[in-house]
C-alpha cells in the first residue's frame, strides 16, 4: 500500500531532481535514537533564512511489507548502529575501558583499589610539571658531570677542599649515583613517579572525559540549548533537514523524537590518552636502555681483531648477553678522506665479522653516522689515531715504530715517534724525530731538532738525515669504535612517533550540536573545545543551508512539523520507495 507523507524539505525549483529521494522517517517523540545516513537522504539547497516564497510539494509513496513477509521476526525496539556510541542510559551503567597489565589484574582495577586521596595527589598538574622539570634538571646535570669515570677522577675534579658552589663534592656524585646518572636510583625514581602521575591522570580525568563525550546527550529544553556558546533559532525549519546537512559536514547525527544531537572530532578527546601512553613508552624505553644495555669502546690498529664480548660491559641489572657477543671483528683497513685544504673530512673502517667457526658473516665499511648493525649490536665509527710508522732504514727493514699521542699547545691530534741513531746503549741517546697530524704526511727532524723534510707514506722517496737513509713505507692508523646494545631504542622511537601523531590529533576540535523542534521553530545550540572563533562561522554557514518549510499562508501549514506516523501493526518498512511530484 502507499503511505501519503507530508513534504519534508523544499527543493530548488530551478534544478531537476535526478532520482527519487528516499523517505526520511521522523521518529515518534518517545522512540529511541535514530542514526541518519546521508546515502539515504535527499540533498537540500534552499535556505530557510532566505525570503524565497516558491515551493515545490511532492508526495512520497512507501511500500510496506506485511506480517506475511516478515514472519517470526518481531519489530525491533531500537535501531542499532555498529560501532556507535552507547545511549545515555547505557553509558551510566558502564565502566571505563580496562587495560590489562597482568593476569587477573587490570589497569582500572589496580587504581580502583588505591585511596582517592592518593589518586588525586598523583594526578595533580603542578606536581606533574614539577616532576618533569626535576627530570630535565637531572638530565642537564648528567651532561655536566662526566659519566662512567673511575672514582679517582671524581676525587680530583670535585675535591672536598674546594667544593663546587660551596657544597658539591665527590660524595654527592658517588653517593647519589650521579656518575651514572641515567641509571641512578634518583633518576629512575623520578621516572616512576612521573609515570604514576600520568596513569593516575588518565584514570581520573581523561577516561571519564572520553566516556562522557561518547554518550548520546540529548537536550529537551529550548532554554538550555540557548545557553550554549552558540545558539540560534530557525522559525520555519525541519530538524530532519538539519540532520542531513550536518551529516554532509562530517557530523555524527542522532535523532530522538523532536531532539537532535550531533558531534564530530571525537578523536581529539582520545588524543590526551594517546599522549600519556606515548610518554610512558618513551620513559619505559629510556629506563630499559639505562638498566638493560651494554656499552664499550675500543681503539684497534689496522689488521688486528677483537671479540665483541670482551669490549662490551653491562650498564644495569637487566643487561643480558646475546649469542652475538661471541662474534670476532677484524679491522681490514682504516683510511681517511681530506678536504682540499688538507684537513680530515671523514674516516672509514672496513670491518669483517666472523662467527665461532671462523666464517665471515658480514662485512661493511663504516664511517661517522653510518654504523654497522648485527645481532642487536651496533658498531659506530667515533675516533681515529695513528698507531705506527713502517719505515726502511738504510735499505733494511721494514721496521714498525710505535706512534704516541702528543699534546703541544692544545693540539689534540699530534702523534710522534723516535728513531735512535748511534749507540743505543748510551745514556744520552739521540735520534731522528718524526711527527704526524694525519696519515698523509710525516715531518722529520734531525738529532739537533732541526727540520729535515716532509715525506708522504708510500711515496718511496728516501730522505737522508745524519747519514741515515730513511724511506717512509706506510702510516698505520687505528680505528676508534663504540659498541652498544640498546633494547630500548625501538620503544623510544615508537613513543616519539606516537607522541607526534597524538599531539597533532589533539588539535582536532570536538564540536557538539543540539537542536529541538518546537512546532515549526527549530532551536539550535552548540559548543566546541577548540577553534572558538571559527565555530560560529561554521554554524552560520551550515544553518544558511537549511531549507525553509511552507509559509503561514500554505494550506498545509497546520500539519508542518508533525511527525509522520505509520501503523504500528506493520512490522517493518520496506526498502522500496517511490516518489511522485
Amino acid at each position: 500500500m502507499l503511505l501519503q507523507a507530508l513534504p519534508m524539505d523544499l527543493l530548488n525549483p530551478t534544478k531537476t531532481l535526478k532520482q527519487s529521494p528516499r523517505l526520511l522517517q521522523s521518529a515518534p517523540f518517545n522512540s529511541p535514537p535514530l542514526f541518519l545516513n546521508t546515502h539515504h537522504l535527499p540533498t537540500l539547497t534552499l535556505s530557510s533564512r532566505s525570503r524565497n516564497k516558491r515551493y515545490l510539494l511532492f508526495r512520497i509513496g512507501c511500500k510496506l511489507k506485511t506480517s506475511k513477509d516478515r514472519q517470526n521476526k518481531p519489530m525491533p525496539k531500537k535501531i542499532t548502529v555498529p560501532d556507535a556510541a552507547p545511549s545515555v542510559s547505557e553509558g551510566n551503567e558502564g565502566s571505563p575501558p580496562e587495560f590489562r597489565i597482568s593476569d587477573g589484574i587490570s589497569f582500572v582495577g589496580f587504581f580502583r583499589k588505591m585511596p582517592r586521596r592518593i589518586l588525586s595527589g598523583l594526578s595533580n598538574l603542578p606536581l606533574a610539571i614539577g616532576e618533569m622539570f626535576t627530570i630535565a634538571g637531572l638530565m642537564a646535570l648528567g651532561t655536566f658531570i662526566d659519566q662512567g669515570e673511575a672514582p679517582d677522577f671524581y676525587f680530583q675534579k670535585y675535591p672536598e677542599e674546594n667544593p663546587v658552589l660551596g657544597f658539591f663534592t665527590w660524595r654527592w656524585v658517588l653517593g647519589l649515583g650521579f656518575d651514572h646518572m641515567f641509571s641512578s636510583p634518583v633518576f629512575l625514581g623520578m621516572l616512576v613517579l612521573l609515570a604514576a602521575s600520568l596513569m593516575a591522570c588518565t584514570y581520573t580525568t581523561q577516561i571519564p572525559l572520553v566516556k562522557v563525550a561518547r554518550r548520546w546527550s540529548f537536550l529537551h529544553s529550548a532554554d538550555v540549548i540557548r545557553k550554549q556558546e552558540f545558539s540560534d533559532s530557525l522559525p520555519r525549519a525541519s530538524i530532519q533537514d538539519l540532520g542531513v546537512i550536518l551529516m554532509g559536514a562530517g557530523y555524527e547525527v542522532f535523532l530522538k523524537g523532536p531532539s537532535l544531537y550531533a558531534f564530530k572530532g571525537l578523536a581529539g578527546r582520545f588524543a590526551p590518552i594517546g599522549v600519556h601512553l606515548a610518554m610512558l613508552l618513551i620513559m619505559g624505553g629510556a629506563t630499559l636502555s639505562a638498566v638493560g644495555s651494554f656499552r664499550g669502546s675500543v681503539t684497534v690498529p689496522q689488521g688486528l681483531n677483537f671479540v665483541v664480548g670482551d669490549v662490551l660491559g653491562p650498564s644495569g641489572f637487566l643487561s643480558t648477553p646475546t649469542p652475538a657477543f661471541d662474534t670476532e671483528v677484524h679491522v681490514n683497513r682504516f683510511y681517511m678522506d681530506y678536504y682540499d685544504s688538507g684537513e680530515v673530512s671523514q674516516f672509514h673502517t672496513d670491518l669483517s665479522l666472523f662467527n665461532l667457526d671462523g666464517k665471515e658473516v658480514m662485512r661493511k665499511t663504516i664511517s661517522v653516522n653510518d654504523p654497522l648493525r648485527y645481532g642487536g649490536i651496533t658498531i659506530y665509527q667515533t675516533d681515529w689515531s695513528i698507531s705506527a710508522l713502517q719505515i726502511l732504514k738504510d735499505g733494511e727493514g721494514p721496521y714498525n715504530l710505535a706512534m704516541a699521542p702528543l699534546k703541544v699547545n692544545g693540539d689534540k691530534k699530534l702523534y710522534g715517534t723516535f728513531l735512535p741513531v748511534g749507540d743505543t746503549d748510551s745514556s744520552d741517546v739521540k735520534g731522528i724525530s718524526m711527527l704526524a697530524r694525519d696519515l698523509q704526511s710525516i715531518i722529520l727532524y734531525d738529532q739537533e731538532g732541526k727540520f729535515a723534510g716532509v715525506r708522504r707514506p708510500s711515496s718511496k722517496l728516501p730522505i737522508e738525515i745524519d747519514s741515515v737513509k730513511i724511506v717512509i713505507e706506510d702510516a698505520i692508523g687505528s680505528s676508534g669504535l663504540n659498541l652498544k646494545t640498546d633494547p630500548g631504542v625501538p620503544i623510544v622511537y615508537a613513543g616519539f612517533g606516537a607522541l607526534m601523531l597524538t599531539t597533532c590529533i589533539s588539535y582536532l576540535s570536538h564540536s557538539q550540536i543540539w537542536a529541538l523542534q518546537d512546532g515549526t521553530t527549530l532551536v539550535i545550540g552548540g559548543k566546541t573545545n577548540r577553534a572558538k572563533l571559527e565555530f560560529p562561522e561554521e554554524m552560520n554557514h551550515l544553518l544558511d543551508k537549511v531549507p525553509e518549510i511552507v509559509g503561514s499562508g500554505d494550506p498545509l501549514n497546520g500539519l508542518i512539523g508533525q511527525p509522520i506516523t505509520i501503523d504500528s501493526s506493520l512490522p517493518e518498512q520496506s526498502e522500496s520507495i517511490t516518489g511522485e511530484f
